[in-house]
Order: C-alpha cells, then structure tokens, then sequence
C-alpha cells in the first residue's frame, strides 16, 4: 500500500497534487520539460505533499480553501511547491553525488548530463516560487524560504563532511535535521499555516514534521548497508561510496575492534565500493544497525506525541500511521 491510501479521504486530492504538478511542469525549452516530467513521473511515495495534505485537513482547510481558484485551492498548490522544492534537491544531489541510479531508474544527470540537471532543478526551484507567490501568504512564503535556505547549508555541510570519519554523532544529526527533516517540517508546518491553526496546533505538527524527518533519514541511512538495490531502488553502499559517514558506521566505529575500525576510516577517507564486503561485515558483527534503528524509532514516537494537540480525526490517525511506515518501510 502507497502511504497516500492510507486515507481514502486524502486520496482525490493526493491525485489532484500529482495532476497539478504534471501541468506545471510547462515551458517553452522542450528540455526543461522533458527532464522535469522525467524526474516528477520516476516515482517516489510524495510523502512530504502528502504531508501538507493531511496538516491541513488535521486543522480543517476548508475555511481558506476558496482563497484561490475553486479548481485548485490553496492547499494543492502548496503540496506541489513542496514537492518542487523536493525534486529540485534530489537533481541537485545526484550531480554532487555523481549518483547514477534513483528509484530504480537512471539519474537525470546520467542520462542528460550534470549541466542539465543543475538548471532543470533551478528551474523546479523558480517555479515552486512562483506557485507560491500566487497562494499569497507571506508567511508561508517565509517559513519555505527559510527552509529552503537551510536545505542548501545542510547539503554544503554534508559536503564539508564528505570523506570524514571524525565527524560525530551529534555533527551528523545537524546534517540530516537540515538536509532532510527541514521540509519535512516546513511541510507539516505550512499546511497548519494555511489552514489557519492555532498556534498550538502550528507548534505541534512542526515538531511533528521535524522528528518524522529525522527518522525518516536515519532508515534511509541504515537502508543503505541491509537492504538490495532492487529494494532501495538506487545502489547499495552508496553512501560508502560517496564518502558519507552516517550514524551506522559512526556507531560501529564506536563498537568494533581497532582492526575493524581503521578498515572503516579507510573506507570513508577513499570512497568507492572496494572495501564494501568487509565494511558490511564489520557492522554487522556490531549493533549499529540496531543503534540506529532505535533511534529512529525514538523519533517516529516523539512525531507520534506531538500529535496530541491536534484534534481527534481520521487524518491526525493517518499521520501516526505514516510515522509508524517510516520506520518499517523497506524503500
């Protein structure tokens, strides 16, 4: 099941986002269109969409749903913008990356080249904006720029960190809080905005989205070491291969032997995939995975307890069922 059927209710206007963001996608360089529709039509659950969907309707947005066009209101416009704003930074993280496999399919970069990508993300980033714009609420406006912001430290701190195997626990989570889980919680946040939430309820859903992010990111992370790439839909190890040192092999390095450990500095200092076998064994003779997993596990209930200040419904359960499948997913 797609975490957007977890709600019959939320699904019509799950479609309607996706409707929207395919006519959106328009302009007169038939390339930006081509890698735009390619990217957008690859898949992906558009959990963070969903996200605003589900915020908003927690809060009630039928009192401001007229405040734009009976045909798309405010609340599916905002969901697209945050899905640009997402698939911008996955074209922009696969070039520094040099990633060539992203659900399953070739990257935009590998099939159209780095310059390419770099602009078409560019562009879903400008069009987000624009979207914006025509919802007309500065602080919305405020709360995604702010993000978006972040979003950008938190890719160029990752870089920082490339090929580290000092960086620490702590270091580490303020690269996921800012790379991931912050439209995680611009998400969640903007759509209590929009559906004008009291400030309790803004408070709640932000933190909400905040602690889904982080253990949204922290699965990923151990995906990449358990599971196969037909699972993940990109390569197993890439992480290691690109020279990121995430919480698994921070926590194994902490655990494992002085043989074990240099062999797992080694393999983050030179990137690449040739020490993956043995850097897979090592953590695995750890409990890194577990360590991780906990905490991640830690972060879904406190997104979980965050939701007590919001009103009893269907779509406050549909979010704790989407905490719950973001620590049990498998992709």
């Amino acid at each position: 099941m797609q975490p957007h059927q977890l709600n019959p209710i939320i699904e019509p206007q799950f479609l309607a986002v996706n409707d929207y963001i395919i006519n959106h996608l328009g302009s007169t360089v038939p390339l930006v269109e081509k890698i735009g529709h390619y990217i957008v039509s690859s898949g992906g659950k558009r959990f963070r969409p969903l996200l605003v969907l589900l915020a908003s309707n927690a809060c009630n947005h039928l009192a401001i749903q007229n405040t734009v066009s009976e045909s798309n209101p405010a609340h599916i416009k905002l969901a697209a913008t945050i899905e640009f704003i997402h698939t911008a930074t996955l074209l922009h993280d696969d070039v520094v990356d040099s990633s060539d496999l992203r659900r399953g399919k070739d990257t935009a970069n590998a099939k159209w080249g780095n310059g390419p990508s770099v602009l078409v993300g560019d562009f879903l980033y400008s069009r987000a904006f624009q979207i914006m714009v025509e919802i007309g609420e500065l602080e919305i406006m405020n709360v995604i720029s702010n993000a978006t912001n972040v979003i950008a430290e938190g890719e160029v701190l990752q870089l920082l960190n490339s090929r580290n195997p000092d960086l620490s626990e702590d270091d580490y989570m303020k690269v996921i809080i800012a790379k991931t889980a912050k439209l995680f919680e611009a998400a969640t946040e903007t759509g209590a905005i929009l559906a004008s939430a009291s400030d309790k309820e803004r408070t709640a859903l932000k933190n909400y989205g905040l602690h889904l992010g982080i253990a949204f990111q922290l699965i990923d992370d151990v995906m990449d070491y358990i599971s196969s790439a037909a699972e993940m839909g990109k390569n197993t190890g890439d992480d290691l291969a690109e020279g990121k040192t995430t919480l698994p092999l921070i926590q194994a390095m902490k655990e494992t032997d002085d043989t074990n450990r240099k062999l797992i500095r080694r393999a983050i200092r030179d990137g690449g995939l040739q020490d993956l076998a043995p850097v897979l064994k090592a953590i695995k003779q750890t409990n890194a995975i577990q360590y991780t997993q906990q905490k991640a596990f830690s972060h879904s209930q406190q997104a979980i307890d965050c939701l007590d200040d919001i009103q009893a419904s269907s779509f406050r359960d549909t979010l704790i069922d989407l905490a719950k499948l973001a620590v049990s997913r498998k992709s």
